[in-house]
């Protein structure tokens, strides 16, 4: 199993870094306490224990941190992730690889340190998607990108007398899970709205997340348009997410929201506002993972040990 053997962070760019027990990676930041934090899509960096074994079988007095990297793993073949590759982070943060090497124009002060600097040819970059703690040990494991569709279901937001800000919202929280690969804007029509699922199930979508006509409105006909999609029900989910967010907005229990399986597609019925969508999220997300995993065959099993 690959591992993490070494933390590292420093307070300038383009030095060697000092090593640490732990850290937090911070979403769309980085490495709390580390200069590289923030800097575009090259937040963290890292590179194998076995590409600085390289370093040492020259001769060169070298370790973990001297190539600047911030995570030093072990285990795993870093340069031949592709581009995109969701990396787990010990049991919370998530990291999207978005770069493999880079160029140097200029030599550094670690290569003028070290003598050669494997950095650019076999580190990697990623981006933090999700929070989390980091500590020497962690198992450090490829995760299953899932692929999503969006539907918002708006007769405003169908003609353009609306702007969509939902849709935008659940591909940004989905980020560590997959990626959304269609999004599509359909007014309060049933036909529509079941025509614009069936489509997504039929692409093999993971699942199919549909924002608004969830309420009470005669135009508000989503959940009815789901439950002739679906084949069968998944009812815990809408409970959970009724019941959690009506202790902060009391308005919540008049979701008529219905969650549910078409093939081996999910398919969740969220609210309209992106503020309700985020709270809706917040809630699912514990049991997102293990929900597709067992929906695709990829699960084990429930039970508790």
């Amino acid at each position: 199993m690959a591992e993490i053997v070494a933390i590292s962070i420093s307070d300038k760019k383009g030095e060697r870094k000092n090593n640490i027990s732990n850290g937090l990676l911070f979403k769309n930041s980085g490495l709390e306490n580390d200069a590289h934090a923030g800097f575009e899509h090259r937040q963290v960096s890292l590179l194998a224990i076995e590409s600085i074994a390289k370093m040492l079988e020259k001769g060169l007095t070298v370790k973990p941190g001297d190539f600047a990297e911030n995570l030093t793993t072990k285990g795993i073949d870093l340069v031949n992730l592709p581009i995109g590759t969701r990396l787990q982070v010990g049991r919370e943060a998530i990291l999207r690889v978005t770069q493999i090497g880079k160029e140097c124009h200029n030599h550094c002060e670690i290569y003028y340190q070290a003598g050669d600097c494997i950095m650019p040819r076999e580190g990697i970059f990623c981006e933090v998607l999700l929070d989390g703690k980091v500590k020497i040990g962690d198992p450090l494991e490829i995760k299953h990108p899932y692929r999503f569709g969006i539907i918002t279901a708006s007769d405003k937001g169908s003609c353009g007398e609306r702007e969509d800000l939902s849709g935008p919202v659940i591909r940004e929280i989905l980020m560590p899970w997959g990626d959304v690969a269609e999004t599509v804007i359909v007014p309060d029509e049933k036909d529509q709205l079941i025509a614009a699922m069936r489509k997504m199930v039929g692409r093999g979508f993971d699942a199919v997340f549909t924002t608004g006509g969830t309420g009470m409105s005669p135009r508000d006909i989503t959940p009815e348009a789901t439950l002739e999609v679906v084949d069968r029900l998944v009812p815990g989910i809408a409970e959970a997410i009724r019941r959690e967010t009506a202790a902060a907005t009391p308005k919540a229990m008049l979701s008529r929201a219905v969650t549910g399986i078409s093939a081996s597609t999910l398919i969740i019925n969220l609210p309209g506002s992106p503020k309700a969508v985020t709270e809706c999220l917040t809630v699912l997300s514990p049991v997102l993972d293990h929900a597709l995993e067992t929906i695709s065959g990829r699960g084990g099993e429930c039970a508790r040990h």
